[in-house]
């Protein structure tokens, strides 16, 4: 059996996950990052992504989460972000929706922070329709 790690997932307002895995994948402000057991410890910012969790089965999990911080720290590694979703937790109208929205605003954004805030909220509603397309198709 391959080596596990403690992992947990804390936003706003619950305990997403935690339990041991094999591996996560997510995307850091610099790129995709894929973290095993004993990785070196970091600190990183964590981007709005599709997050990966291999459990310690083997088995694959998908989560949509947005921006936040992941901590890897003496083979237990903590992910801290404002949201996270499991594919039945998300609404593709929703979603869909979402990202017509934030095409418009960027389009008939004027400021750097306007642009800045509907990127992110089209990159969030992105992540849902990747992690429900995904999921969809792997049943």
């Amino acid at each position: 059996m391959a080596a596990v790690f403690k992992f947990e997932i804390h936003t706003l307002y619950r305990l997403f996950f935690t339990g041991e895995v094999q591996a996560i994948i997510l995307n850091l402000a610099d790129g995709e990052a894929c973290v095993y057991a004993n990785h070196s410890g970091i600190i990183a910012p964590v981007v709005e992504c599709m997050l990966r969790i291999k459990d310690k089965d083997g088995n694959w999990l998908y989560a949509s989460v947005s921006c936040g911080i992941l901590e890897v720290k003496e083979n237990k590694n903590v992910l801290i972000v404002e949201t996270a979703e499991w594919p039945e937790e998300i609404n593709r109208e929703r979603a869909l929706e979402s990202k017509r929205q934030a095409e418009e605003d960027l389009l008939s954004a004027q400021f750097k922070f306007e642009k800045g805030n509907a990127k992110a909220r089209l990159r969030r509603a992105q992540c849902r329709l990747k992690v429900l397309d995904l999921c969809s198709t792997a049943k």
